[in-house]
């Protein structure tokens, strides 16, 4: 069992220059910031990381980065976002090369699914070829992998962990009653952080904690305590963030500029995307205002 899979885990965005290319010192900022917070391991080339489109040869560089800058401070959890097993295994062997201690793979994105052997296969297959631990990354709205899949990928011992999102905490609440305490399940459900850790889950990957990292260590620390009148004190800072933040188009741009009022550089979002426009902007700073959240210039 993956027993350091707890806590505040920020899935890192990944700081692209004007070329596209990997800012690789603001990555490794990023990383002491975040560790500086009370982070408990980081994760890289996520959703969050702009994960799908990159290349192995990405992966491994920012994994890599990852890995070396960290020494050993927090465990690193490489992402994968592929459509096939062969894509799956080749990026897997990346993150592998690069020193990653875990995969986060999700299910095949695009809009075809397998069925639950093929689930089974797939997972066990990037195990297989990485002797690595894999957590299913279980994010893709319209193909949200049920318990009973799920069930099949835990006695299989295709998975080694879940991190479970898709706003469906109705699926975690199932998922910790039946396999919690088989392997650990962590929640990606960014506006309830707080409800998720009451009902079990041992931590969280989701952006807002990578935006908000003092405030989602401060929101964990408060529940081990019981003392929820702090944690719903941290749970309405994150809420009022994550609203302005939320939505597909636009995402990652409003993450970074959330980032860059808080002093922390990071970078511009890969093509097609496109830097926060100046609503966005607004809205971001609204929020971060609101929140009591301090910022570096007047937000």
């Amino acid at each position: 069992m993956l027993t350091w899979l707890k806590g505040i885990i920020p899935p890192l965005t990944t700081p692209f220059d004007e070329r596209g290319k990997v800012w690789a010192a603001a990555l490794e900022a990023e990383i002491d910031h975040q560790i500086a917070c009370g982070a408990q391991g980081i994760c890289v080339t996520g959703s969050t990381g702009e994960g799908a489109g990159l290349t192995p040869d990405e992966v491994f560089e920012i994994s890599s980065i990852a890995v070396k800058h960290t020494r050993g401070r927090v465990p690193v959890v490489g992402g994968m976002i592929p459509d096939t097993t062969d894509e799956a295994v080749e990026l897997a062997l990346a993150a592998k090369k690069a020193g990653v201690e875990a995969l986060q793979v999700t299910p095949p994105h695009y809009l075809f699914q397998p069925d639950t052997e093929g689930f089974v296969e797939y997972y066990s297959r990037i195990g297989q070829a990485t002797g690595l631990p894999v957590i299913l990354y279980n994010v893709i709205p319209w193909a949200q992998v049920g318990a009973d899949t799920i069930g099949k990928l835990v006695e299989a011992g295709a998975i080694a962990g879940i991190k479970q999102s898709g706003s469906n905490l109705h699926l975690l609440a199932d998922l910790l009653y039946r396999y919690g305490n088989k392997i650990p399940i962590l929640t990606a459900v960014d506006d309830l952080i707080l409800p998720s850790l009451v009902i079990g889950a041992p931590g969280a990957i989701a952006a807002i904690v990578t935006v908000l990292p003092k405030e989602s260590v401060a929101l964990y620390e408060a529940v081990q305590k019981g003392d929820l009148p702090r944690a719903r004190e941290c749970h309405h800072k994150l809420l009022v963030v994550w609203r302005a933040l939320e939505g597909t188009q636009g995402f990652h741009a409003r993450v970074k500029y959330a980032m860059e009022l808080q002093g922390r550089p990071a970078g511009l979002p890969r093509h097609p995307q496109r830097a926060a426009n100046e609503a966005d902007r607004a809205i971001v700073a609204r929020a971060l205002r609101e929140a009591g959240i301090a910022t570096v210039r007047p937000a």
